[in-house]
């Protein structure tokens, strides 16, 4: 077996665990491979019993097999961890050192037993669909695509923005707002659910239009198909506008035109067997408990 160990950023609090991940990985005689800019931060910190190798980066997939993608952090490293997976379908493995996570489940004290039921096969894996972003105009170079969400934002603090949008071709509405979401049932949780959005089970095949702010109280978020295409006109009294991916990032101006299709390819992640979507939400949500005594 080969995996890629993939993080951004290492914390004091976090050795421990990140040095036991390393150990029980050389315990298995698993071949590692570390992403070449944290293997650097990690060099001098943590103890290698077994020699680990270097991850580049995608151009590593047409050269080596991958049979796994480690992370290491929050929700938001498995966003960087997907700009490197990309199409190879290599399976992410979330271990939670971040907050809520709802993608990073397995939770730091539980590293060896993950990767012991890893090992032996107890586990399912679950395609995740991602969304795909058209632009008359040059955008986030050769990586168009979300597992979670694509914006459209005003920027700072400058007045609202007028987005036209339309499904399929068909006028569906003028959004006066701060800006306008579309989610995938994976990005339903995301920032999708802190403006209100609903939750959209995983596997669903929908997309979520939420407006951010909107001017309009009586204009709420819809639910379609993620069949459909999804475009945008921008208006504003700003020269620019923000436009993301996830967490990337982009300026645009009124010249964009911009649409949101479902992306040719999904994302895998590897969900152990104690573990399920709604498992994962009533642990992040606090739901089904009163706390009001404790």
């Amino acid at each position: 077996m080969q995996v890629i160990v993939f993080s951004k950023k290492l914390k004091q609090k976090d050795v421990p665990y990140i040095q036991e991940l390393f150990d029980v990985l050389a315990d298995f005689q698993i071949n590692t491979y570390v992403y070449a800019p944290y293997l650097e931060v990690l060099k001098g910190v943590i103890t290698f019993k077994r020699d680990v190798g270097v991850f580049e980066g995608y151009v590593d997939f047409s050269v080596k097999h991958f049979d796994y993608c480690i992370t290491l952090g929050g929700d938001g490293t498995i966003l960087e961890a997907i700009t490197q997976v990309r199409d190879s379908k290599t399976p992410l493995l979330g271990i939670n050192l971040g907050r809520l996570g709802f993608l990073a489940t397995i939770e730091k004290k539980l590293i060896r037993d993950a990767i012991t039921k890893l090992q032996r096969g107890m586990y399912r894996i679950e395609e995740r669909r991602t969304l795909y972003l058209e632009s008359n105009l040059p955008l986030f170079d050769d990586m168009p695509y979300a597992l979670n969400d694509f914006t459209i934002l005003k920027r700072d603090t400058s007045s609202m923005i007028i987005i036209h949008t339309y499904i399929n071709g068909a006028y569906l509405n003028s959004y006066w707002a701060d800006g306008i979401i579309v989610a995938t049932p994976t990005g339903s949780t995301g920032y999708n659910l802190s403006c209100g959005g609903p939750i959209i089970f995983p596997g669903s095949g929908n997309f979520i239009i939420t407006p951010v702010a909107p001017h309009n109280l009586n204009v709420r978020p819809i639910v379609m198909s993620d069949d459909a295409v999804i475009s945008f006109e921008i208006e504003g009294r700003a020269e620019n506008f923000l436009c993301t991916l996830d967490s990337r990032f982009e300026t645009i101006t009124a010249a964009h035109q911009l649409a949101v299709r479902k992306n040719g390819f999904g994302v895998r992640l590897v969900n152990l067997q104690d573990i399920d979507f709604l498992d994962t939400l009533r642990g992040k949500l606090n739901w089904g408990q009163d706390t009001r005594n404790d």
